[in-house]
């Protein structure tokens, strides 16, 4: 793992109270979009390496990831 993505890891590891926190947070550390910061948090989430280094806090999010998922997919779709 690259530095970025262990101070991905830490950043992941605050936890925040509100939305707008956080992306400043983002913005500010890694310049980048939050958008973009998610892409890569989630690729991150699949490596070996993340999983080795920081094994609860990656269980966790990709638990959270997972519920997400699966939200949407059985959320109704709006009506076109």
């Amino acid at each position: 793992m690259n530095e970025q993505q262990r101070a991905m890891l830490e950043l992941e590891r605050r936890w925040y109270t509100a939305q707008g926190n956080k992306e400043a947070d983002i913005a500010g550390q890694f310049s980048m979009s939050p958008v973009r910061y998610y892409q890569l948090l989630n690729r991150l989430l699949d490596d070996p390496a993340a999983l080795a280094a920081e094994p609860v806090l990656v269980k966790r999010l990709r638990r959270i990831r997972d519920s997400r998922a699966v939200s949407r997919r059985s959320a109704p779709q709006a009506a076109l």
